[in-house]
């Protein structure tokens, strides 16, 4: 089935912030919606790549490198192994993730805002 999906109505589905959903897949990837609020925990991905695309708001992507901003249009990548810990700027902060199915969101951590099983947006 073709669908098209509407951003600002899958965002508003979305109840609470750090709680990724399912947009839909392309192959083994998937397109997550996340809600992000305050700060996020430092971690990184071993084997995934992660791609962060501002819908709303302003994110700052922490690096050890050092941090960068994200306005709404843009988008950052985060290879493998790189640590990270997203943080929203200015209140709450919508992000498509472009990543594998198989991504945990806190990567190589647990904490209270892992999530292993993912709510889809989606009729599947």
């Amino acid at each position: 089935m073709v669908a098209k999906v509407n951003l600002a109505e899958a965002f508003a589905k979305i109840p609470e912030a750090w709680s990724p959903h399912v947009a839909g897949d392309i192959n083994s990837f998937q397109i997550k919606l996340v809600k992000l609020e305050g700060k996020f925990d430092w971690h990184h991905h071993d084997i995934e790549d992660e791609l962060f695309l501002v819908v709303a708001g302003r994110m700052k992507m922490g690096l050890r490198s050092g941090d960068v901003i994200v306005e709404p249009g843009e988008f950052i990548i985060v290879p493998r192994g790189v640590e990270h810990c997203p943080e929203a700027l200015d209140g709450e902060c919508h992000v498509v993730l472009l990543e594998p199915g198989s991504t945990l969101n806190t990567g190589n951590v647990e904490t209270e805002k892992t999530r292993r099983t993912l709510a889809r947006l989606d009729a599947r």
